[in-house]
């Protein structure tokens, strides 16, 4: 094992201690020499982890004294209430909130903590930038030629050799490539559903995905979620009967961050196999896990191709590129058929740069760090909520992806709260956004893509602030 990831695994062992409460405020850690002992590590590995805890301010080093959890280290705050959605099919499109929120996509004017998209200051540009110039050399015609229609063969058999990570057991002719996740959803749906059908989601959810049904002409059943599971299985069950299709985002969905267990996710794909329901997985944020090993997908339970399984590298290398792929299970002819009608062939040249990557190591490089950093991002930005925010403020406790949910005071209109904090310099993404129903007025998405610094601290104190006023 290397240096690099034990001393990080040592880390997070210690900050995992700290937030369920097993080491409090005060307790006075093992001294450098005792953690050399236990753990078998130099001297300099082991201060590595005591600085690594003292970045995340989860401990102090007092002079002569040794290292103690900080007294700010972590204030629980409590958990939102499962989702309660009516099980009745809804189309109230919260259209003119979504536009007004999306329009500020890009506006380097303002704190875009409305935006589920890492910030370029946490993205390798400059080891991208030198493979979109080796790609240009490299393909034939310097990448002006189309790719067959499945998609670049490097891309495919990379993302088939890293599935084997989540137990998917992909092969490079199960693939095929798109133009982003939201291009590998849109064949999907447009494959599995027909105008009139009935899609069951999770609720709060992802308002592209909303946007994405109802052009359809789908109908949108809102499933009861959970904030640290997902989906309630007992009211999946009590929906099958209404529903024709599934999408769900077990790992980390956005804005709630839940992920699914896995014996949830096996008897899932049981179910609906069982009731021949197409399940259609979007797995965009599967790669940014905040524990020590990649959660599976539903994929990894699929017996019988009746698991469509979408992702990207929108989310954690280059959301520009819009670089995309789907392992459609049976339902890949449909698939195909669609890609060639409605695009032909994807952006050789994005596709065959992050190939390169992804070959060289230097993605799995680049997710340790970007793993890392949106943890500590996370850490500060709740201790951040806990002071600054009204008293009965709820967040949730996301395992990895991008984003945390806060939920204020029943009374509370974030709709409000976006007008008054765009004044500010402060974009924030209401919860009536993440729902075609009437609730999540009082919640909020917050982005946690963004380098962490006083002037981010001082915004979410101003938005605090301002959540006092609503």
């Amino acid at each position: 094992m290397s240096k690099d990831f034990l001393y990080n695994e040592i880390a997070q062992g210690i900050a995992g201690q700290i937030r369920n409460g097993v080491l409090k405020p005060g307790d006075r850690l093992p001294s450098v020499r005792t953690l050399c002992q236990e753990h078998n590590i130099g001297m300099n590995t082991a201060k590595r982890v005591f600085l690594e805890l003292e970045a995340q301010s989860l401990i102090d080093s007092k002079p002569q004294s040794g290292y103690f959890v900080s007294p700010q280290s972590y204030r629980r705050l409590p958990l939102p209430e499962v989702s309660r959605p009516s099980l009745v099919a809804n189309d109230r499109e919260p259209d003119e909130l979504i536009s007004k929120v999306y329009a500020n996509m890009g506006r380097e004017d303002l704190t875009l903590f409305s935006i589920a998209a890492p910030s370029g200051d946490l993205l390798p540009l400059a080891k991208l930038k030198k493979e979109i110039v080796h790609a240009t050399r490299e393909l034939n015609g310097g990448g002006t030629a189309y790719e067959s229609v499945q998609g670049n063969l490097n891309l495919r058999r990379m993302v088939a050799v890293r599935s084997l990570g989540w137990g998917g057991k992909l092969h490079e002719n199960d693939l095929i490539t798109t133009s982003g996740g939201m291009g590998a959803l849109s064949f999907s749906l447009m494959a599995l559903g027909k105008p009139g059908d009935t899609i069951a989601l999770e609720s709060p959810c992802y308002p592209g995905i909303l946007q994405l049904a109802l052009s359809l002409g789908l109908k949108v059943l809102e499933l009861p979620t959970h904030p640290v599971t997902g989906v309630e299985i007992a009211d999946l069950k009590k929906a099958i009967p209404k529903i024709d299709l599934c999408l769900l985002v077990p790992n980390f969905n956005t804005p709630l961050g839940s992920c699914m267990p896995d014996e949830n996710k096996k008897e899932v794909v049981a179910l609906l196999a069982k009731h021949g329901i197409p399940l259609i997985e979007d797995d965009i944020y599967g790669d940014i896990y905040f524990g020590s090993q990649r959660p599976k997908c539903c994929k990894s339970f699929d017996q019988d191709g009746n698991v469509v399984w979408c992702s990207s590298v929108s989310k954690t290398l280059a959301p520009g590129y819009r670089v995309g792929w789907i392992a459609p299970g049976k339902y890949k002819e449909k698939i195909l058929k669609l890609k060639l009608v409605h695009t032909i062939s994807s952006s050789a040249i994005a596709q065959e740069a992050v190939a390169n990557f992804l070959k060289t190591g230097k993605y799995e490089n680049h997710l340790r760090q970007f793993r890392r950093t949106l943890e500590n991002n996370y850490q500060h930005y709740v201790r951040a909520i806990a002071e600054y925010f009204p008293e009965g403020t709820k967040t949730t406790r996301p395992q990895g992806g991008l984003t945390v949910w806060v939920e204020l005071n029943q009374d509370a209109d974030t709709a409000k709260l976006y007008d008054l904090a765009i004044k500010k310099g402060i974009s924030i993404a209401p919860g009536r956004m993440f729902t075609l129903q009437d609730q999540f007025q009082n919640c909020m998405r917050l982005s946690i893509g963004l380098p962490w610094t006083e002037e981010l601290n001082l915004k979410l104190k101003q938005l605090g602030k301002l959540a006092g006023t609503i």
